[in-house]
């Protein structure tokens, strides 16, 4: 299933650590032990798949962020150049925050953990950096529709 040698005795041994550290997980009225320990032994296998298209896709669009113009409607009208440089004036952690989101495809939930603070810092820090953005560049919301500033 995972294709990794390695990571398939790492799933083995975090099954049975997880056993060992909690015997009252299993209940025998259920079913059959080796069933149990397969069961998660495929549950951790899928979970580390999951993990690695993740990684994989996370690094595919960073790839093409840095390799190709962006078709971004944000970006249409400013280049690389310029959002860089507004990039580079936000604070390192609402920097970091945004680069996470939106080339690293990481949720809110996950640059929480990464950065190691609560959940509600996280989308903290994604939405002051968004709304600093804003600031710059103006919101191309408001731009594309001119009419509704004239209502």
């Amino acid at each position: 299933m995972l294709g990794d040698a390695a990571l398939a005795q790492d799933v083995v041994q975090d099954v049975f650590l997880r056993l060992w550290r909690r015997p009252g997980a299993f209940d025998a009225s259920r079913g059959e032990l080796g069933t149990y320990l397969r069961l998660m032994a495929r549950s951790r296998a899928l979970d580390l798949w999951r993990e690695g298209q993740v990684r994989g896709r996370a690094s595919d669009r960073l790839k093409v962020v840095i390799d190709t113009p962006s078709t971004d409607p944000a970006e249409l009208d400013h280049d690389g150049g310029e959002v860089r440089a507004a990039l580079s004036q936000l604070p390192e952690t609402q920097r970091e925050a945004l680069v996470l989101a939106y080339w690293g495809g990481l949720t809110a939930a996950q640059i929480a953990q990464r950065a190691n603070v609560p959940l509600g810092t996280a989308k903290s820090r994604l939405r002051l950096g968004l709304a600093r953005l804003r600031e710059d560049f103006g919101d191309p919301r408001e731009r594309a529709t001119p009419a509704a500033s004239v209502a």
